[in-house]
């Protein structure tokens, strides 16, 4: 417990540092919705003829902007961005900091196992991503509400949305976890785990270009609970649902193999 408290102490500024960046972005991209929703029709008429490949980076697919429900389904992968590469860096970090600021004589002295240690660090990382998750969650419902003139029905796709960006955090968290404690080499962890994860984002977009490779959306969790999909398909799709706990487990399983064999650098 001891550990756990510790962590989550080492970490508090960079939690509410996130935090405060989370609203602000809510905030900022929702003050933008104003413009979107007055211009109306010729707002969609003039992303329709915006080149697919630029619509695509940016979020406008299949989307009407004009509707506060299409401009959050906009706003959702910025939000989905953020919050997985904080949770990428965070679970490469927690576990190789202390090799990283030569600190592992800490864990040394304490009469507990590998295990317990590990288990303890990532209970911290897991509760940080669930406050950050909380936090989106609601500065969503509370601002989207300040916007939503027209009272349209916005806030179970949020909770749905918010659901599926809550697998894909825990996901890249376990990636980072992971390759912390399978590399030798802790200070390129955090860079190779957001490297990761950007490739698979650019992947979705390949995807999204070129219907000949659909194939591989199980390759990258972006594909797993677009927005457009949870929003307008029904929700999360099982399929996507099942293969992101495997490898949430298949890759926590990776992080407890390795770090207890690893010899930690003092």
């Amino acid at each position: 417990m001891n550990i756990f408290l510790k962590e989550l102490k080492s970490h508090r500024k960079s939690l509410i540092f996130w935090s405060i960046g989370v609203i602000l972005m809510v905030v900022s991209g929702m003050a933008k919705y104003a413009a979107y929703s007055s211009a109306g029709q010729s707002m969609n008429d003039l992303i329709t003829d915006l080149p697919q490949s630029l619509r695509a980076v940016l979020g406008f697919n299949d989307f009407d902007v004009s509707k506060v429900s299409g401009y959050y389904g906009m706003l959702f992968l910025y939000m989905l961005l953020m919050a997985t590469i904080h949770a990428t860096m965070l679970g490469a970090t927690i576990i190789s900091k202390e090799e990283r600021d030569k600190t592992s004589e800490f864990l040394f002295v304490k009469p507990v196992s590998r295990s317990t240690i590990i288990t303890a660090k990532l209970l911290a990382a897991f509760t940080n991503i669930v406050i950050i998750n909380l936090v989106t969650f609601v500065s969503l419902i509370i601002i989207i509400e300040k916007y939503n003139s027209d009272g349209e029905a916005v806030n179970g796709d949020i909770a749905l949305t918010m659901a599926g960006m809550f697998f894909l955090q825990v996901l890249f968290m376990v990636i980072g976890s992971a390759l912390a404690a399978v590399k030798k080499k802790v200070k390129t962890v955090a860079s190779l785990a957001t490297g990761i994860l950007l490739l698979t984002y650019m992947l979705s977009i390949a995807i999204d270009l070129n219907e000949h490779i659909e194939g591989l959306k199980y390759v990258t969790p972006f594909k797993y609970f677009e927005a457009k999909n949870v929003m307008y398909g029904g929700g999360l799709e099982v399929t996507f649902v099942v293969i992101s706990v495997f490898l949430i487990a298949a890759l926590s399983y990776v992080t407890y193999a390795f770090y207890k064999k690893r010899d930690l650098n003092v």
